[in-house]
């Protein structure tokens, strides 16, 4: 009896430590699960809130006119680094230098030598190439096709009443059919350049290349000065507009025109160099002819007076210039050729007498140097009486001025 108990409570002992054990690793496993489950809680709620900062601090900092490279665009000029930079551009009108003689080709490149021979300040050039908008043109086609056909339509109508009244000749009716088949000729071309021009541009892309020439100013060119910001674009501006005249005319010799982008102009340029995939979807013009600055009423431009005024000031100095260069060539010229006329006796004395030295081995010493003494001679002799010329001559003067004094 008493090994049964031992045996029975040796069995219950050990079972509860079985138990007491199971409970135990439970607990540890329900512990650990739950605090695995918070601190992955805890993680994602931290990455949750650094994403949302991080997205805040993003949308916080970036600028569109930080990514710009340019400040803003006023009075035909881009102005960068804040007041510092300011660029003003020429667009330029290409030749079709393949299609041009010998003579013509040497003549546009002699004009880019001398073009570039008078740059004295730095400049880049600029191509960008476009795709054309054929959609005004076309519009503007349909516009003049839509006149040429109610025109076509009243002198049909006219012409019937002509043939039907009797009262014309039939001279007068061929003339009037004349004009009414030029009028459906010109009308059926019309249709078919219109149709022409969508079937072109209906599946590719018609690219045009556009030439700039950009022209900077920098404010240190200015040096230690105590002008304010306004005082510094009006210099920026003068200067600019100088320097692109001038390079406009030099142009010229080549035949290549040119033309100063006015700020509309300029606005384009920049939205199609950031936009190329889009500039055709909403671009500077649809932006104008949409009207969105309706509610913005500006005073005259003053431009144009600064304009005008520049190049008066421009071509009048110029033209002082030339001239008085031109009075100081003739006078050099004309300095030069009275010295000439003055020692004309001693350079043809001087080269005698080398044209005698050089044949002396062939006319002998002795005549050699009696020819030479002769020379001297008389050209002393010529000495002396030009100079009582020019006495005689300043004598006579000065009995004239006595005698009109008197």
């Amino acid at each position: 009896m008493a090994n049964n108990i031992e045996t029975l409570t040796m069995i219950l002992m050990v079972i509860i430590m079985v138990i007491v054990v199971l409970l135990a690793i439970l607990a540890i496993v329900y512990f650990t699960s739950k605090n695995k489950k918070e601190k992955k809680k805890e993680t994602v709620e931290s990455e949750n809130i650094e994403a949302k900062n991080q997205k805040s601090k993003t949308f916080a900092v970036e600028s569109v006119m930080d990514f710009m490279e340019f400040d803003k665009v006023e009075d035909n000029m881009i102005m960068q680094k804040n007041g510092s930079k300011y660029i003003m551009v020429i667009e330029c009108q290409g030749i079709n230098y393949d299609l041009m003689s010998a003579v013509e080709k040497n003549s546009v490149e002699e004009g880019f030598i001398q073009f570039l021979n008078t740059i004295r300040h730095p400049i880049q050039i600029y191509v960008q190439t476009r795709t054309i908008n054929l959609e005004s043109s076309l519009q503007t086609y349909k516009d003049r096709v839509k006149e040429i056909e109610d025109n076509l339509q009243r002198q049909e109508m006219r012409y019937k009443e002509m043939a039907s009244s009797g009262n014309y000749t039939r001279e007068q009716l061929n003339q009037a059919y004349y004009e009414l088949t030029k009028q459906r000729n010109l009308s059926e071309y019309g249709k078919d350049i219109i149709y022409s021009t969508e079937r072109m541009s209906l599946n590719k892309n018609v690219l045009n290349q556009k030439y700039y020439i950009v022209v900077p100013y920098y404010s240190e060119e200015l040096g230690q000065n105590d002008f304010d910001k306004e005082e510094i674009k009006n210099l920026a501006f003068s200067e600019l507009y100088t320097r692109c005249q001038s390079i406009i005319r030099t142009l010229s010799a080549c035949e290549v025109n040119g033309k100063i982008l006015t700020s509309n102009e300029l606005v384009d340029l920049l939205y199609v160099a950031y936009n190329r995939d889009e500039q055709e979807t909403y671009g500077v013009d649809k932006a104008l002819r949409a009207g969105y600055d309706e509610l913005y009423s500006t005073a005259p431009d003053v431009l144009d007076k600064k304009m005008r005024t520049l190049d008066a000031k421009i071509e009048e100095e110029a033209f002082n210039k030339a001239n008085e260069k031109v009075i100081e060539a003739q006078s050099a010229k004309e300095r030069a050729l009275r010295r000439k006329e003055n020692n004309m006796d001693n350079l043809i004395a001087q080269m005698a007498e080398l044209i005698v030295e050089q044949n002396r081995a062939m006319v002998g010493n002795d005549v050699a140097n009696d020819a030479i003494s002769r020379i001297r001679t008389e050209k002393n002799d010529k000495k002396e009486e030009k100079g009582g010329t020019e006495d005689n001559v300043k004598e006579t003067k000065k009995r004239r001025r006595t005698t009109k004094t008197a």
